[in-house]
């Protein structure tokens, strides 16, 4: 039976995305845009999921706050996002830092970038009773009524989704101790002996960066702590460590509205950081297989975007030893293939030439492989221009000295890096 406070109770919040980060760990990916804005799975940006969970969740009053190189993001949200209707008081607002506390000060942490902000949300009508906070860079799909149920049954002011970990691989995580009432009565931030779930002692709760506020608590501690000299005015840092000595924090485990479609053959509460090149590369090539971990394939909770109205994906050429073809490959609109594709991620406007092959790699937007080019375990940024010849991730060392190569042998490619070798 159908909960009708799922439906409800997102009326009275709002969703505040902060997608501001640079997202250091993805190097020259993030270069020329915030992480967030950072393309996935075929046609989307990152931030797409923390949104359509938002509107898929009927949470249609959207926040999102931006500050790092954000002109990709803001276009991208721009173009894409404005299908929601003002007239019945839907919206995705954006908010890019303004120096509201001082004429210095741009966003110093999570906290005060919502701070910075609370006279915006004050003038929204009606005033909004709950607010969740969203990373903007995780891939998920989740159901955030269901959370915000749970917080308001808990009658926490506070509460926080953890994702459900094996206790030996939580230990880079932040992780809450919890008690038999779902109460976070600890937070451990990487700890070496991971506290374990209550009833499951091989499974530790970590931290998703996901939370719900009860309104007037959360702008009461955020005025609180932008004035502690001594406070980084960060989230996980400052505010919910408070929280949780307070114990006014609550747990809410993903696995309770982590959106799995009744015909997927795998189960798997899938949450994902794409923060690093491996890891990045490692979830978009997860999505060639015959059953991925994500399923994008829910039409009951679409992933929403923005997207150029291309052609369909074209393969060319029909000899013996020139015959353009893709093997459990994802190709989007607008390519054109005639060389080889095996176990890749093809972005939209890619072209790979003849007698190219390209194998376990992740082409961005715009990208052309030259005649007999040979990728191999690669991420080629939007733009690039793969020379006719040029191998890539079969020899190290030079992939080494040209590009950037990663400790589990993924090449990172970018423009930049393709013009220094001219």
């Amino acid at each position: 039976m159908v909960d009708r406070r799922t439906f409800q109770l997102p009326r009275k919040g709002i969703a505040l995305v902060l997608a501001g980060g640079r997202g250091s760990r993805l190097h020259e990916l993030t270069d020329r845009r915030a992480k967030p804005a950072v393309h996935f799975g075929g046609k989307f940006r990152i931030i797409d999921f923390a949104l359509s969970n938002c509107v898929n969740s009927q949470f249609r009053r959207i926040g999102v706050v931006t500050q790092y190189k954000s002109h990709s993001l803001l276009r991208h949200l721009q173009r894409g996002w404005n299908f929601l209707h003002g007239e019945v008081n839907e919206f995705v607002d954006l908010l890019p830092a303004q120096q509201r506390v001082d004429e210095e000060s741009w966003y110093r942490g999570t906290a005060d970038a919502v701070y910075q902000n609370i006279d915006i949300l004050e003038t929204y009508r009606p005033s909004p009773e709950f607010v969740v906070i969203l990373a903007g860079d995780h891939v998920y799909k989740m159901n955030y009524a269901m959370m915000l149920v749970d917080h308001v049954e808990s009658g926490a002011e506070c509460t926080i989704a953890c994702i459900e970990v094996p206790r030996n691989e939580a230990t880079g995580f932040g992780v809450m101790a919890v008690d038999e009432n779902g109460l976070i009565t600890d937070f451990v931030e990487k700890p070496a002996d991971p506290p374990s779930m209550p009833g499951n002692p091989g499974m530790s709760l970590c931290s998703m960066g996901v939370y719900v506020f009860n309104a007037k608590y959360l702008y009461s501690e955020l005025a609180r702590d932008i004035v502690d000299p001594s406070s980084s005015h960060d989230f996980g840092k400052d505010i919910i460590p408070r929280a949780v000595a307070n114990r006014v924090a609550a747990a809410h485990p993903f696995s309770r509205s982590c959106v799995i479609a009744p015909d997927e053959e795998r189960k798997e509460h899938y949450w994902r950081d794409v923060g690093t090149i491996d890891a990045y590369w490692d979830a978009n090539i997860d999505l060639t297989a015959t059953v991925p971990a994500l399923n994008l394939y829910d039409r009951n909770w679409p992933v929403w975007t923005y997207q150029q109205q291309l052609p369909p994906a074209k393969f060319v050429h029909n000899h013996m030893d020139r015959r353009g073809n893709a093997i459990e490959s994802s190709v989007s609109s607008g390519c054109i293939v005639s060389g080889e594709v095996n176990r890749s991620m093809l972005f939209s406007n890619c072209r790979v030439h003849s007698y190219a092959r390209v194998n376990l790699s992740v082409m961005l937007p715009d990208t052309t492989v030259g005649n007999r080019a040979r990728l191999s375990r690669c991420v080629v940024d939007a733009g690039c221009q793969i020379p006719a010849g040029m191998v890539i991730g079969e020899y190290p060392e030079d992939d080494a000295r040209r590009f950037r190569h990663t400790e589990n042998g993924v090449t990172l490619v970018t423009r930049k890096m393709l013009e220094r070798l001219v």
